[in-house]
């Protein structure tokens, strides 16, 4: 469980970048088997803190930039379990593009997504634009973040950005979590894999790569346990993975 707990607006200021950047290097050097990424109050994050900006020339900002890329948003992305997003109330700016970064997002019925940044003169630099597009198309990428206007839970769930919009967000965020984390891990990690290709490359590209990959899951005892259950009681009997 990652929470943005930084009151009272959870804004995205240089210290919470900081710790972030340190959570999520610590995660991804012991990564577990599904992470939670949500936050404490009324919001997720009413956004990035514009004194972040100030006085920055382009190669600073650029470094800025490449720098949350390659330490927050990337890592999390690549993350080999399931990542889940639980989004409540407000989430504005950074806190959207790391609910794009993440594998699945829940939303509370209340909560409103911005990707406000036209505010300021700048577009989204956290690869927002580009995430946006893969899940709702690049029209209503285009439209979100040119109009600067904030979208409602259902809205974002007829898009395919929300996975599902439920009122106990913690409860239904962690019973998922539970869920995945007690299924193959591995299998997790391979569905993410062949999709990052597809996303990055091809379909072509993932169907290249889907052999060995999915072929590699026949050595671990997530599968051989499984096969082994499921011909024996068939396949509502319970399997423990242990990802190894």
């Amino acid at each position: 469980m990652l929470t943005i707990d930084h009151p009272p607006l959870n804004l995205f200021d240089q210290a919470m970048m900081e710790s972030l950047r340190t959570q999520v290097a610590g995660i991804s050097a012991d990564c577990p088997r599904a992470l939670v990424i949500r936050a404490e109050g009324r919001m997720t994050s009413a956004g990035v803190d514009v004194n972040l900006f100030s006085g920055l020339d382009s190669h600073q900002a650029a470094a800025m930039w490449q720098g949350l890329l390659d330490d927050l948003i990337q890592p999390i992305e690549q993350l080999p379990c399931p990542v889940i997003f639980a989004a409540n109330g407000l989430t504005l700016t950074a806190a959207f593009e790391i609910a794009l970064a993440s594998d699945l997002i829940l939303a509370t019925p209340d909560a409103q997504f911005g990707l406000i940044e036209r505010t300021v003169g700048l577009t989204p630099s956290m690869g927002g634009p580009q995430r946006l597009a893969e899940r709702a198309g690049s029209g209503r990428a285009r439209e979100l973040i040119m109009t600067g206007a904030t979208y409602d839970a259902a809205t974002m769930a007829a898009w395919g950005v929300v996975n599902t919009v439920c009122d106990n967000i913690d409860e239904a965020a962690t019973t998922l979590a539970h869920r995945l984390a007690d299924g193959p891990t591995l299998a997790h990690a391979a569905t993410k894999r062949l999709i990052a290709a597809w996303r990055t490359g091809s379909v072509a590209l993932a169907d290249e790569l889907t052999p060995a990959v999915s072929g590699s899951l026949f050595e671990t005892n997530d599968l051989k346990s499984a096969v082994a259950n499921f011909l024996v009681d068939g396949p509502r009997h319970g399997t423990h993975y242990t990802a190894t």
